[in-house]
C-alpha cells in the first residue's frame, strides 16, 4: 500500500468572532460596554471589529473628551544643597604620630556599656562640640565586644554611624587605633574644620 507524500487536508474551522450573539450575551455586551470607562484619555485604541452590525449599532462608541491643558510654567531649579564630602582615610604619616604620642588626641569619648541610642546621641553630641571648639583628632572608644569571637554591636555600628551624612559635617575620615589607645575597640577620628 502506497503512503500519499501529501499532507492531508484539513478545512478551518469556522471562526468563534464570526458567530452571531445570543440575546442574553448582547444584553451582558451592552451592560459591560456601559460600564466600561477608558484606562487613559491620551491612548486610545482601536476597537475589534464587532461581530454583528446590531451589536455594534447597540454599542455607542464612547471617546473621552480631551480637555486642553493649559501649560503652565516650567518648574523653578531646585535649590541643591553642596554635597556632603567622601571620607579620606587618615594618611600614614597622621597615623604614626597618633600611635607615637607626637600628635596630641585632643579629646576622648567612650561608649563602652551604652545602648545604640544613646551611644549615637553621645557620639554626636561629642563630634559637634569637638568640631565647634575646632579640635583635629579625637578618639572614639567603642569596646571590642563580648569574648568568644563575637564583635560588639558598637563597634559595628559607630564607623557605619560615622559614614552617615549626618556625621561627615563633622568628620573627615575615621581608622581604627593603634593597639596603645584601644586597637580594634576604638578608632582615630579627624574632625573637619570649622568654616570660618
Amino acid at each position: 500500500m502506497k503512503r500519499s507524500s501529501r499532507p492531508p487536508v484539513l478545512e478551518p474551522r469556522p471562526s468563534p468572532r464570526r458567530r452571531p450573539l445570543s440575546e442574553d450575551e448582547r444584553e451582558l455586551w451592552d451592560l459591560v460596554a456601559r460600564h466600561v470607562k477608558p484606562l487613559r484619555k491620551h491612548r486610545v485604541t482601536k476597537p475589534h471589529a464587532a461581530p454583528n452590525p446590531e451589536a455594534s449599532a447597540a454599542v455607542p462608541s464612547v471617546r473621552p473628551a480631551l480637555s486642553p491643558r493649559p501649560i503652565g510654567a516650567a518648574p523653578a531649579p531646585r535649590v541643591t544643597k553642596p554635597s556632603v564630602p567622601p571620607l579620606a582615610p587618615l594618611g600614614k604619616r597622621e597615623r604614626t604620630k597618633l600611635s607615637r604620642g607626637r600628635s596630641e588626641i585632643e579629646a576622648r569619648l567612650d561608649l563602652h556599656g551604652m545602648t545604640q541610642m544613646r551611644a549615637h546621641r553621645a557620639l554626636a553630641g561629642f563630634l559637634h562640640r569637638a568640631h565647634d571648639d575646632g579640635l583635629t583628632f579625637v578618639l572614639v572608644i567603642t569596646g571590642k565586644g563580648r569574648s568568644g569571637g563575637e564583635s560588639g554591636v558598637l563597634r559595628r555600628q559607630v564607623p557605619e554611624w560615622l559614614s552617615l551624612p549626618e556625621f561627615r559635617a563633622f568628620v573627615v575620615g575615621f581608622e581604627q587605633a593603634a593597639i596603645g589607645h584601644g586597637g580594634e575597640g576604638a578608632l582615630y577620628v579627624r574632625i573637619r574644620r570649622a568654616r570660618g
